[in-house]
């Protein structure tokens, strides 16, 4: 007689933690320099005026301001235009 159930495989354990992606600061919001506005992979949203792209396609403010977001389209690498969204920072009056 057997002292233990019979190990089987499961089917839980292999969900993987999330990574929190999005937009932080959205339109009409006021960003502090060097805050994060969208965390993303990949371009989906592109840097406008005042915002930088860091090494993972994270947007960041590079100075105080006010989120503005917009469409423009842009030149791709096969040299058809696609609407993009630009993201840019309005500085505040000093």
């Amino acid at each position: 007689m057997a002292h233990k159930k019979a190990g089987g495989s499961t089917s839980l354990g292999r969900d993987s933690i999330s990574k929190r992606l999005g937009v932080k600061l959205h339109d009409g919001e006021r960003a502090k320099a060097g805050s994060i506005i969208i965390r993303q992979r990949g371009t989906k949203y592109h840097p406008g005026k005042n915002v930088k792209r860091t090494g993972d396609d994270t947007l960041i403010a590079l100075c105080n301001g006010t989120v503005k977001f917009s469409q423009k389209k842009l030149q791709k690498f096969h040299g058809g235009l696609k609407s993009s969204k630009i993201v840019s920072v309005l500085p505040e009056k000093a």
